[in-house]
């Protein structure tokens, strides 16, 4: 897989039916590694290891209806109330991040309220916070790490 852009972590990996899978500490289970799963897992990693967010407050790949149509997440991450701190939106590194991509977690975000969003091909990283009063977003640097 790709080298990316988030300090170095180990995985787990299992070969299966010449299938190559990497352990999901979030969902417990081996998943089939992707090039966006590949993202998905490194991302997981610098939230927990790096942004300290425990895991107990972290969702991956749930389902969610919008416009009635079905559509999955990558990562959420609560907040202890239960409401939603940050929605992340992970792409394969072969995918350019573009509007098209933004409006895509905007229309998540209209539905689950996140404070944060985070949108990633493990090359390049975006991080916003909201600004629900003016219906926009704003970008930052780096989303602020866990605070207990």
């Amino acid at each position: 897989m790709q080298e990316l852009n988030f300090p170095k972590y180990s995985f787990r990996f299992k070969n299966s039916e010449n299938k190559v899978s990497i352990f999901d500490d979030i969902r417990k289970k081996f998943v089939i590694l992707q090039p966006e799963e590949w993202v998905r897992q490194h991302c997981l990693q610098f939230l927990i290891l790096e942004k300290l967010f425990p895991k107990s407050l972290i969702n991956v790949e749930k389902e969610l209806i919008v416009n009635s149509l079905r559509k999955r997440y990558d990562i959420v991450v609560y907040n202890s109330d239960g409401s939603i701190h940050l929605i992340v939106e992970c792409k394969a590194p072969s995918i350019s991040i573009n509007q098209g991509v933004f409006d895509q977690i905007a229309r998540y975000n209209s539905k689950l309220k996140a404070t944060y969003l985070m949108v990633t091909n493990g090359i390049n990283h975006y991080y916003c916070q909201m600004d629900f009063e003016n219906k926009r977003y704003q970008f930052l640097k780096e989303i602020p790490d866990y605070i207990k």
